[in-house]
């Protein structure tokens, strides 16, 4: 039910009706402006957690035993390209590339005029090299059977490892041209019984020959994966000789280091822009959980380890509550000292040796000591999915806007029977009013109509 301006009364009830609302729904722009408060506050417990799991996962890349094995791959030509894994070890190998891999290719001796020409079969029949015969079916909805076009898109579309194209060799002459998709002689093939087509490629593996000895190394592709251990080896021009080296990379270790600091200088930063008691915008304004963790990774720094301070390392800390890096003092460091370097970063002490009561194995209960072991220890403490504290809190005001949402939906229906109540109360009235007006009408007219001598004389 709803009423506009009233036909008695002339009151403007919609209006009326809709500021009256307004007041009553004062309760519920509250709980409104709360819940988009909530919401805030959680997207930024969330924006800090971010940058406090970044801080986890730099020192984590520290703590790693991997981490102080890192080795790098150099090759000494150009046009050889090398990598190396994780568990690559050092050492050297010169080779010289004798040939590349190439993808077997066939041509038709059979001719077409147009790709829209019979193909003269519904199928493509083929055999690869130690296979069997396999035919790739040419759908069609041409009325005169599969055209070369139908056959090439009936190839390209097939998982057969092949390609296709009509090549068109001169006005009026399409020819179809075959590829495998895979390099190396064992994806050649041959087409139907191998007398009506053409090897336009033949298919080869890359080849290697080492040293003196001419010793031969074969690869389907271009890439070989298997001559060093965990180091791959790509080359890309016959003829050329190259020396691919694998040594230790200390570098490595400076990077992590500084992806550390700048970590916990972006974790510092968004926890000073969050909780800045001068800046109006700051979403969790004076958070003391924020604050004290920030003061916990400032600590981890000025603590020092065992006596030694973070600056022996290169990392110093500003009097913004900043931390700055210094590669080449690091560097110098892990060139003269790497063991100590790894210990000031990494140390850790055996509070109990575990389930198995032997200690120096994996279930060892341990402390961390080490900056990185420390920073690493703290920021899981933050940032852990289950545990954390960061985390928690912000599953806490997830908690606070379901229920703040569940009390505003409640509102929408207390106000929806409001205004009902308040429509039905001013509908009522206004038929009251009409009564009232018609009885009066109606005694109007009685009056009028008494005869002359009835009436009082003025």
């Amino acid at each position: 039910m709803s009423v506009s301006t009233g036909l008695i009364s002339g009151i403007d009830y919609s209006t009326m009706i809709t500021q009256l609302m307004q007041v009553e729904a004062n309760p519920q722009s509250l709980l409104k402006n709360q819940l988009t408060a909530t919401k805030s506050d959680a997207t930024a417990y969330r924006a800090v957690n971010t940058r406090f799991e970044t801080l986890r996962s730099a020192a984590a890349a520290l703590t790693a035993d991997t981490a102080w094995t890192a080795v790098k791959a150099s090759s000494s030509n150009a046009s050889v390209a090398a990598s190396a894994g994780a568990t690559a070890v050092g050492g050297s190998v010169t080779f010289t590339v004798k040939q590349l891999a190439t993808a077997h290719s066939e041509i038709s001796d059979q001719a077409w005029t147009g790709t829209d020409q019979a193909f003269g079969a519904g199928t493509f029949t083929f055999t690869p090299k130690g296979g069997t015969a396999t035919a790739i079916a040419i759908p069609t909805t041409n009325a005169g059977g599969a055209t070369l076009a139908d056959a090439v898109a009936a190839i390209n579309a097939s998982d057969k490892g092949l390609t296709a194209a009509a090549v068109r060799v001169k006005d009026g002459e399409y020819r179809l041209q075959v590829t495998a998709k895979a390099t190396g002689e064992k994806a050649s093939f041959v087409v139907g019984d191998d007398t009506a087509w053409k090897t336009a490629v033949t298919g080869q593996d890359a080849k290697l020959t080492l040293g003196e000895l001419a010793l031969e190394v074969s690869s389907d592709t271009n890439t070989f994966t298997g001559l060093m251990a965990d180091t791959s080896i790509t080359v890309s021009k016959t003829g050329e000789t190259a020396t691919v080296g694998v040594t230790k990379d200390p570098s490595s270790v400076t990077t992590k280091v500084k992806a550390l600091v700048d970590a916990a200088n972006n974790m510092l930063q968004a926890v000073t822009d969050y909780t800045d008691p001068e800046n109006d915008a700051a979403l969790l304004k004076g958070d003391s959980t924020l604050r004290s963790l920030a003061n916990k990774v400032l600590d981890v720094f000025s603590g020092g380890v065992g006596g030694v301070s973070a600056s022996s390392l290169g990392v110093k800390l500003t009097r913004d509550g900043k931390l700055e890096f210094d590669s080449a003092a690091f560097t110098a460091k892990m060139a003269s000292d790497p063991a100590a370097v790894k210990d000031l970063l990494t140390r850790k002490t055996i509070v109990s040796p575990g389930a198995d009561l032997i200690s120096g194995n994996a279930d060892d209960v341990t402390s961390p000591l080490g900056f990185a072991a420390k920073l690493e220890a703290l920021a899981k403490g933050a940032s852990d999915t289950t545990t954390g504290s960061l985390v928690l809190l912000a599953k806490s005001q997830d908690a606070l806007a379901t229920d703040l949402q569940t009390r505003i939906d409640n509102w929408d229906t207390r106000l929806a029977l409001r205004k009902s109540s308040l429509t039905a109360q001013f509908t009522a009235m206004e038929k009251a009013l009409g009564t009232m007006q018609n009885q009066a009408s109606w005694l109007s007219s009685q009056i009028a109509g008494l005869p002359s001598w009835s009436k009082s004389s003025k």
